[in-house]
């Protein structure tokens, strides 16, 4: 031992003890283990953050990217050459007859259900009897609305014609129609009734030149003005009670509050290119009634809101003598089968939605079709 003043050290040999660590570990290996969890989980932090960015862009990639690129224009498939001739050669047997006063409703008559679809009022007119149920049933809450709207419209009756035959064809917009070359069939009709749509996708031996009747609501009147060219007259058919307010502000010019717009589930249109005396407001007793004859048909009984399209036939039952019908029928056995003649929207869409029975109107339109109050030019039914 070497003895200092008021210090002592021992002499370290090779069998002695240290008293300090070793100079390479510098820590106790409880501190090099913390350190070492640390350092594993800033990795896995880091790592886990990366992964979850790349899933985020992944997914918005997924939802967002899609609607950029070029939606490639639907395939259609039509039927075989012979069957479109079949049909093209039957519609113009039926165009080259004489017009048959009174057969559409006479053949309804002999139906016990249908008859309940005849002697509707068409039009609302001052005096027609309001049904006491909301829109679109009835016009339960909007009667001032409907007052106002009529006071704003110089005429409330149907087309004046001199024909004392009145042969009418109501166009659908079911996919079925592509490929017919119907259009001048259709256009020699005395009337030609509408839904919302116009024939944008379709060929020139397909187009129609003339619309007598369309009917239509705000969220689906059609929104350019070469829309009504050769437009007679449109109708609107009120599903809610600011439907009444929108067409009084097309009529007078009056546009509506933004916060009356909140309440469209879609943009809509401020005017239409039509003069007050080509605008008329859809007898809500015609939806009513076509709602409880179908009622009839339904597996389940509810209130049934019929379609534009058995709207429009119905419609037409009160003022032609015979009536066609083009582009109408579901096929719902082929889910991949186009809805309509125009877009990319497929049959299984109308699984989808709950507001109307399209199974309780294609058996009414096959009873009418076999009965032959009506003509199928488009052979679905």
């Amino acid at each position: 031992m070497v003895t200092l003043k008021h210090l002592s050290v021992n002499d370290n040999d090779e069998d002695s003890v240290p008293l300090l660590p070793e100079a390479s570990s510098s820590e106790s290996p409880t501190t090099q283990h913390h350190r070492a969890e640390s350092r594993e989980l800033f990795l896995s932090r880091r790592n886990n953050f990366i992964l979850s960015i790349v899933l985020l862009l992944s997914c918005y990639s997924a939802l967002l990217v899609p609607a950029y690129l070029p939606t490639p224009e639907p395939t259609w498939t039509n039927d075989s050459s012979a069957e479109t001739l079949a049909l093209l050669n039957q519609s113009a047997a039926l165009l080259s007859r004489s017009c048959r006063s009174g057969w559409s409703v006479e053949r309804v008559k002999t139906l016990p259900t249908p008859a309940g679809l005849l002697k509707i009022p068409v039009f609302l007119e001052n005096g027609t009897q309001v049904w006491a149920l909301p829109p679109p049933l009835g016009l339960q809450g909007c009667e001032e609305m409907v007052a106002q709207a009529l006071k704003a419209l110089p005429y409330t009756g149907v087309p004046a014609g001199a024909e004392t035959c009145r042969r009418c064809v109501v166009v659908g917009s079911g996919g079925n129609l592509r490929g017919k070359n119907l259009g001048p069939h259709i256009d020699q009709y005395n009337i030609i009734i509408r839904l919302v749509h116009y024939q944008t996708h379709m060929g020139e031996s397909e187009q129609c030149s003339r619309t007598t009747i369309r009917l239509i609501y705000p969220e689906g009147a059609p929104t350019l003005s070469h829309e009504y060219e050769n437009t007679e007259m449109v109708a609107l058919v009120a599903f809610k009670s600011l439907d009444i307010a929108w067409l009084i502000s097309v009529v007078t010019k009056e546009p509506l509050s933004w916060w009356s717009k909140l309440w469209f589930w879609k943009h809509v249109i401020d005017t239409i290119p039509l003069q007050p005396e080509n605008i008329r407001i859809l007898n809500p007793e015609i939806m009513y009634r076509t709602g409880r004859v179908l009622q009839t048909y339904a597996e389940q009984q509810k209130k049934m809101v019929p379609t534009l399209g058995i709207t429009a036939i119905v419609l037409a039952l009160q003022v032609c003598d015979e009536v066609s019908l083009a582009g109408f029928g579901y096929d719902l056995q082929h889910p991949g089968a186009l809805l309509h003649y125009y877009g990319s929207l497929r049959m299984d869409a109308m699984r989808a939605q709950v507001v109307h029975d399209v199974s309780a109107e294609t058996i009414l339109l096959r009873e009418l079709v076999k009965a032959r109050a009506v003509r199928d030019l488009t052979g679905a039914l």
